[in-house]
């Protein structure tokens, strides 16, 4: 009995894998991830017809009130992973940092679209630059650490200043250090021992822009449109779309030359410096949907949470159009503070506030989308009602 019921469960798991894309209505659409990402992600899921199953180690996750079903355990929990697959028909993720060993396993065994290689590849920063510059796309020089000794070296080569990034983990401005001068170099403990460092050159940027698209398993691509990001203190806090400058090709080419290398299935979003000669970089990757594309919601015809639920299924997906230019603000714990009486006195603004208990320090609490038709009016407003220090 023991021997048939193995059989059995091969053959379920090899039709499960086998088996189109498709789900019927009513199906379940499981996210690994329960953060705003998951809750988006679950709120398309839930308007086009499907359940959903939703895990993530946080109790109280945003998601959690979007979704049918709620595994509340860690990502490296083995058995709860494998839970949420069997209760669903096909399963993605929002959080992208599994356990290499559990997440080869579970596309093995059920319906992964996205995979498991092309994740992993991206989770380390040394292998992903390595991926990116073997496409054949621009990347900014960089090298994988070994000691301080090939720091110094680097810096020899490539002059000041310059980042020092772990190679996994990072992400938000964690792990990561700016190295301006000899000073800083020379009083700079690095701990080697316990961690994988990259260094890279640090550049003087024009701007910083970003490229959403959505890819099909079918192989249909779709892309969003480019979108300019301000950083603050190396977190997101504005996002432009379109663009205001036009690198709209530079980085499709880029981009067309990393999907030949790699494979994507769903919303990824390839983040790109411009230096003040001009010249676009690839920075890095987000396998998943992005921070810079939450303007898409109202911003577009199809939102990128909307583009991945269709991708992962393989349903057509219509090409993108914007309605109107679009501001998108990140709502951090501070701002959240600061606004919470005036969020929802401004008509224009389209608020989206992710339910997160706890308001630490530079934690995203959510996000503000302004519609416009008089950009630079739009961002002095902003400026004066919402930035508070931070240059337009």
């Amino acid at each position: 009995m023991n021997v048939l019921r193995h059989t059995r469960l091969h053959w379920k798991r090899k039709w499960r894998r086998c088996r189109m894309t498709s789900i019927r209505l009513g199906g379940t659409i499981g996210i690994i991830g329960g953060g705003q990402l998951g809750k988006m992600l679950a709120q398309s899921a839930l308007r086009m017809g499907y359940k959903v199953a939703v895990l993530d180690p946080s109790e109280d996750a945003p998601a959690r009130s979007t979704c049918h079903t709620f595994i509340h355990a860690a990502f490296s929990d083995f058995d709860a992973l494998k839970q949420l697959c069997e209760l669903s028909d096909v399963v993605t993720y929002e959080f992208e940092n599994i356990d290499a060993h559990i997440l080869r396993t579970l596309v093995n065994d059920y319906h992964v679209p996205q995979g498991a290689e092309t994740v992993l590849t991206l989770q380390n920063r040394d292998l992903e630059k390595t991926a990116i510059q073997n496409s054949g796309a621009d990347i900014v020089p960089y090298e994988k650490l070994a000691g301080k000794d090939q720091l110094e070296q680097f810096i020899s080569n490539h002059g000041f200043p310059v980042i020092v990034k772990t190679t996994t983990g990072g992400y938000d401005g964690k792990g990561q250090m700016l190295i301006e001068t000899e000073d800083e170099l020379s009083t700079l403990d690095i701990p080697f021992d316990e961690a994988e460092w990259v260094v890279e050159k640090y550049l003087k940027l024009e701007r910083e822009v970003s490229l959403t698209v959505a890819r099909s398993v079918s192989g249909q691509v779709i892309h969003f449109p480019l979108q300019e990001n301000l950083h603050k203190d190396q977190i997101l806090y504005r996002t432009i779309a379109p663009a205001r400058v036009d690198y709209m090709d530079e980085a499709k080419a880029a981009v067309d030359k990393i999907m030949d290398a790699m494979h994507f299935v769903g919303v990824f979003t390839v983040e790109c410096f411009i230096d003040q000669d001009g010249r676009l970089y690839v920075n890095e990757i987000a396998p998943r949907p992005h921070n810079s594309a939450h303007h898409t919601i109202e911003s577009c015809n199809i939102s990128q949470f909307d583009a991945h639920i269709l991708a992962i299924l393989d349903h057509p997906m219509p090409d993108v159009y914007q309605h109107q230019e679009a501001v998108m603000m990140n709502l951090l714990s501070d701002d959240l503070d600061r606004l919470e009486d005036k969020l929802f006195t401004e008509p224009d603004w389209h608020v989206h506030v992710y339910g997160k208990n706890g308001r630490k320090p530079a934690r995203k609490m959510g996000h503000v989308t302004v519609l416009t038709d008089d950009l630079e009016n739009t961002l002095d407003k902003l400026e004066k009602n919402f930035i508070k220090g931070v240059e337009a």
